[in-house]
């Protein structure tokens, strides 16, 4: 360990890092979980140049409102078999946007803090305007 949160990596420094996420979900079916869901896992996987091996581990919550389908099984499906995951519930705030899934991903990666893009898609994009890709 070169530092709290850092590793030497082949000449580099690799850190721990967490990337946000969250899509708006088009109905509280199961399907439209699991595609959703995918696609929010995809983008911030591609967005910033990740593999599976790059990924400590995700805790995704969902609003209330989604209760069709774990959103981690999405994950599961493309390849994050031997990845921690965790999923939990959204607190219920009045007036908070409906059908959301929301991710909290942890990453070992050489990118500094500005270079990781956070990943806001559909609906959820009005959620961060100020990060929101």
């Amino acid at each position: 360990m070169t530092g709290p949160g850092t590793a030497s990596w082949k000449g580099g420094r690799v850190t721990v890092r967490a990337i946000r996420g969250a899509v708006q979900v088009e109905a509280n079916e199961r399907e439209a979980v699991l595609e959703a869901t995918t696609e929010l896992v995809t983008e911030v996987m591609t967005r910033n140049g990740l593999s599976t091996d790059d990924v400590i581990s995700v805790i995704f919550t969902a609003t209330r409102d989604l209760t069709a389908e774990f959103p981690a099984l999405a994950a599961r499906n493309i390849g994050f078999q031997d990845v921690p995951l965790l999923c939990a519930c959204e607190i219920d705030v009045p007036g908070a946007l409906p059908r959301v899934v929301r991710l909290l991903m942890h990453v070992e990666t050489s990118r500094a803090r500005a270079q990781i893009q956070h990943v806001y898609l559909r609906g959820a994009r009005a959620l961060r305007l100020d990060i929101a890709q």
